[in-house]
């Protein structure tokens, strides 16, 4: 089964436009690998005090980037919520307040 991917709209405005080149081709490399292995992320939880269940996270460029996404098995969707630092979890903030 081939899964598409879509983006939170702040993804590419905010997300990867803070990301070097090499970083985002690295992204669209993980994109690509989640088009037909949407279960590679492992799964969130509670994380810093955000709750997050039901979203996964998958690690770019040695564990600096991470991509924290859900999939929507219904439309056969994999949405990418945000894409970046883990970096004080700020990623898991972004990604909490992106789907409240």
């Amino acid at each position: 089964m081939h899964y598409e991917i879509i983006l939170h709209p702040d993804v590419t405005v905010k997300d990867l436009t803070k990301l070097s080149h090499s970083q985002r081709q690295l992204v669209f490399k993980q994109f690509k690998k989640l088009q037909t292995s949407p279960e590679l992320g492992a799964p969130l939880g509670n994380k810093a005090g955000y709750n997050l269940a039901g979203l996964r996270k998958l690690y770019v460029d040695k564990k600096k980037i991470r991509i924290v996404y859900r999939i929507v098995e219904d439309r056969i969707v994999v949405e990418v919520i945000v894409v970046g630092k883990r970096e004080d979890m700020a990623v898991y903030k972004i990604a909490h307040e992106r789907i409240s």
